[in-house]
């Protein structure tokens, strides 16, 4: 019996007990909590149904605790349920009832975790999206692992999720990338608002070995020869990172075609037709602050040339043209003035605004034996995806980065996710996964099989801790999902780690030499390989490896 098992129970006998004593059983809500209580000796689990709505059914919390007691007694699943303090319920469950999660999780196998309660929704899920003028760097890597963790996460309830990357190949920064690799390619300086770095002067020489009259002609056609030749070379490199990253998109969006196809002007005629777009001292400005945003925008400036927000308004009428839902966007820590942009555009193109979703990132840094790590070799002045693979792995720099809440900034110890040790998270978690099938290949060994285990034999307090644990991993997915919050299922997949070598610790799952198999073997070994599918799933929604051997 799973946590939600468990709620719907209580929740059903709490809604016979009130009508059996002809109260208003519409009080009880839809969603009960069951929690597991701090102190273990309080039970299995708690809920706190009676405090919520005795008031409201015209009793008190303690008399309709009693209820309940009363009723879940009759109901073979609970070993126990009493009344404590106020009108909490502590409630312990019988082993076969517990033990269920067990089997439950070896039939659902990779599934186990996953729902539909997003089936139907089509979200447009876009994250990185860095200018193809440098390397992505390290605020686009946590994008890049969070987001691919969401997208998975999202999936995993039911979601249709487009992964897309927002090509930024139009508007002065490519212009400055463009003169950044002239300079290069002609040994002069960097501009002063350019780019540094090596890449531009290995871009730069590989754009004069693929076109070796890219510095003939006028100034202006110097420029599109290296614009042209170098953002694709550039992007390439990006691409080649994500992918080496474990992070592939579905749509590579360019935001020069909302120019070149007309969506753009089609957005402003759009906002002109229905009113959001209004003409003053010659620019064409945006009614955003009539809908939530802080001021309006200019979208046409004076001398008739787009603003930045005209290719974000198209683009919002893109994503939902295509049928999407939600469109979530995952920004920078500097762009916060975003979310209200653009949920405004939202509105003001007809569409709904909470189907807008901007999540914030804030900042990553590196630091080894205490020091901050400042420079790339490559890139100059900022730290890179490459880099931070080169030291710590796909595996560990994926895991570091998607632990942690995006909302908080974030130092990665270079010193601890390298070490072979259970102080580096990514390590302990993959280590209890490659020991689970160390216990598969010696059960094979030993000729023990799962068969159709016993599960209530499982009643030490160890196994009791784990098979809880494993119970938990659908809400947890629930709650990442619905909070947009993967760092819930590293956290979990820890936990999960830690309960598991401590029952490893505690109980003896396979056979001593010598000694026949029993069926609390094969009991033990169903919880076992229960707890490496829960680990391989929750590993594989954060992007990673789930080794067998270590």
């Amino acid at each position: 019996m799973t946590p939600a098992d468990l709620a719907a129970a209580i929740q059903a006998a709490t809604r016979a007990v009130l009508s059996a004593h002809e109260l208003d059983a519409s009080v009880v809500p839809d969603t009960v909590t069951v929690e597991r209580p701090r102190n273990p000796e309080h039970g299995d689990y708690a809920t706190n149904i009676a405090l919520q709505v005795a008031k409201k059914a015209g009793t008190n919390p303690r008399e309709l605790a009693g209820w309940l007691v009363e009723a879940l007694a009759d109901n073979g699943a609970f070993a126990s349920a009493e009344v404590a303090g106020p009108g909490f319920i502590n409630l312990r469950l019988a082993a076969d009832a517990q033990g269920k999660i067990v089997t439950d999780i070896l039939a659902a196998a990779d599934t186990y975790g996953g729902s539909n309660i997003y089936a139907g929704q089509k979200i447009n899920l876009e994250f990185v999206s860095a200018n193809p003028t440098g390397p992505v760097h390290l605020g686009g890597t946590r994008w890049a692992a969070v987001g691919d963790s969401l997208g998975r996460v999202l999936e995993a309830v039911g979601a249709e999720v487009t992964r897309e990357y927002y090509f930024n190949d139009h508007g002065g920064q490519i212009d400055r990338f463009a003169r950044s690799l002239v300079a290069a390619a002609k040994g002069e300086p960097a501009p002063e608002d350019g780019y540094g770095g090596a890449y531009i002067s290995e871009i730069a020489e590989k754009v004069v070995v693929i076109r070796p009259d890219a510095l003939d002609g006028t100034d202006a056609e110097v420029q599109e020869n290296f614009r042209a030749a170098g953002v694709e070379m550039m992007f390439a490199h990006i691409k080649d990172s994500l992918e080496q990253f474990g992070v592939n998109f579905d749509v590579f969006f360019h935001e020069n075609s909302l120019f070149e196809s007309g969506a753009v002007d089609q957005a402003i005629a759009t906002l002109k037709d229905n009113g959001n777009l209004y003409e003053q001292d010659g620019a064409w400005w945006l009614r955003s602050s009539d809908f939530g945003d802080d001021k309006d925008r200019v979208v046409i400036k004076s001398d008739g040339n787009a603003a930045y927000i005209a290719g974000d308004i198209a683009y919002v009428a893109d994503k939902f043209s295509r049928g999407h839902t939600l469109a979530i966007y995952m920004l920078g820590a500097d762009h916060h003035g975003y979310i209200a942009r653009l949920r405004a555009a939202a509105a003001a193109l007809g569409y709904n605004p909470e189907a807008v979703e901007v999540l914030i990132g804030q900042m990553v840094n590196l630091v080894r034996e205490g020091t901050p790590v400042k420079m790339s070799k490559r890139a100059g002045t900022i730290i890179t995806l490459d880099d931070l693979v080169e030291a710590i792995g796909v595996d560990g720099a994926r895991y570091a980065l998607v632990r942690s809440s995006v909302d908080q900034s974030l130092d990665i110890d270079l010193d601890l996710w390298t070490k072979a040790s259970s102080d580096n998270p990514v390590y302990y978690v993959q280590y209890g996964h490659a020991r689970l099938c160390s216990i598969a290949r010696r059960a094979d060994e030993a000729a023990v099989a799962i068969g159709d285990p016993d599960v209530s034999l499982l009643v030490h307090d160890k196994e009791g801790d784990l098979i809880r644990t494993l119970g938990e991993f659908p809400a947890v997915v629930t709650a990442a999902a619905e909070l947009r919050e993967p760092h819930r299922i590293a956290r979990y997949a820890e936990e999960l780690a830690s309960s598991f070598h401590k029952f490893y610790d505690s109980c003896q799952i396979l056979p001593k030499a010598g000694e026949d198999p029993a069926a609390i073997h094969s009991a033990r070994l169903a919880l076992a390989m229960a707890t490496r599918q829960v680990l391989s799933n929750a590993l594989n929604l954060v992007g990673v490896s789930a080794p067998e051997r270590m």
